[in-house]
């Protein structure tokens, strides 16, 4: 029997790596998997070997912190791996965390098939990490077209899979007449997935939450929560004492509150491709200590955080980022869009011509589980 074992190191690569292996399942019966994964490996019968928040850092100096744990982490994970003994590592996102053991794991076992799935970005800052990845990694998958020449450059086998949430859902719908009122119109509210985020962006929405209510009465503001974070996030909403607010950790409802949002303000991250891709427009917002923030604006060489304005290099989505990101410059954004239905026509627009540019053809989960397939029987 074949063995894959799954690498992941935050919830939503948990989520992505759930998608490949549903569909591997369906076409390979005979696979062994084990995991470093969340609920959504479990929901398929994938195993853990522990829990996911053990190793679930952001930022510079949360991972200096936490330098010892992460190294033994790392060292664990890399013995559970090699005496498992799979034909593939497949490690997805999180590289910080998920291609220091899949190299030390290359290290051990050079028989091992390193697959790993999300480019780590390049084309943002650390472009000569490319050079290395060829001396562990067989295979990279890859979100972007664009990213294409950064690998074929060293000569590393790369297959551009196209980003799974540009893909359309064909979910049943859920019946949301008890949570969707006639009266209010709904604006979707991402405070991120990783603790370390919503501790900070959470009491800058519940702010901008309140400015909102002194000036509109029509809107149910819904925050879009992991199963992680669901209860902490409602913790904060209870202190708050406001009766417009819903918190949504099941994804099919998630989806469904989304297309019916009238607008939405979403920490950076790729959450954005699932807002632009349900036509649904808003604003970027992020914040991290002066620390993260100043290391980061020396490392990077790009402009923006949002990958729709990368990509076009210009504002398509507006970004309130560090200082501007308050609950002030969000209310004044967010009334300015609304008041205004023909700049989110314009945005809606813009973004919709740049995903239609970088979308697949096909299904990213399929092309995925090709490549995994073809190590298989290599």
């Amino acid at each position: 029997m074949k063995k894959i074992f799954i690498l992941t190191g935050e919830p939503s690569g948990d989520k992505l790596a759930s998608t490949v292996i549903s569909k591997l399942k369906q076409n390979n019966s005979d696979i062994e998997y084990s995991c470093v994964g969340g609920q959504h490996l479990n929901s398929l019968g994938v195993k853990s070997i522990y829990d996911l928040k053990e190793i679930t850092y952001i930022g510079f100096t949360s991972v200096l912190l936490n330098l010892f744990k992460i190294k033994k982490k790392i060292n664990e994970t890399v013995n559970k791996i090699i005496e498992f003994k799979p034909d593939i590592l497949f490690s997805v996102d999180s590289p910080d965390f998920t291609l220091r053991v899949a190299e030390k794991v290359k290290k051990i076992n050079p028989n091992i098939k390193t697959v790993h799935y999300v480019a780590p970005q390049v084309w943002v800052w650390r472009e000569g990490r490319v050079k290395k990845f060829k001396t562990f990694l067989d295979h990279i998958l890859l979100l972007f077209n664009f990213e294409k020449k950064y690998f074929d450059k060293e000569n590393i086998n790369n297959t551009f899979v196209g980003h799974p949430l540009l893909e359309k859902n064909n979910k049943a719908k859920t019946d949301l007449s008890n949570l969707i009122k006639k009266d209010k119109k709904i604006i979707s509210l991402f405070a991120g997935s990783r603790s370390s985020e919503t501790i900070i962006l959470l009491p800058i929405l519940i702010d901008f939450i309140k400015l909102m209510n002194e000036k509109f009465n029509d809107y149910l503001f819904v925050f879009h929560a992991t199963d992680e974070n669901k209860n902490s996030i409602n913790d904060n909403i209870k202190e708050a004492n406001l009766d417009n607010i819903e918190v949504i950790s099941e994804e099919n409802i998630k989806s469904q509150i989304l297309l019916n949002s009238v607008f939405a303000v979403s920490k950076s991250g790729t959450v954005s491709l699932e807002i632009c891709n349900a036509k649904v427009p808003s604003i970027i917002i992020y914040k991290m200590n002066f620390l993260n923030f100043m290391i980061v604006k020396f490392l990077v060489k790009i402009k923006y955080a949002n990958i729709i304005n990368i990509i076009n290099n210009k504002e398509v989505i507006p970004e309130l980022i560090q200082n501007e990101c308050n609950s002030k410059e969000i209310f004044n954004s967010v009334v300015y869009f609304l008041k205004n239905p023909s700049l989110m026509d314009k945005q809606i627009n813009d973004f919709t011509n740049t995903l239609n540019e970088i979308r697949s053809k096909t299904s990213s989960a399929d092309e995925a589980s090709s490549v995994l397939s073809s190590y298989l029987v290599s």
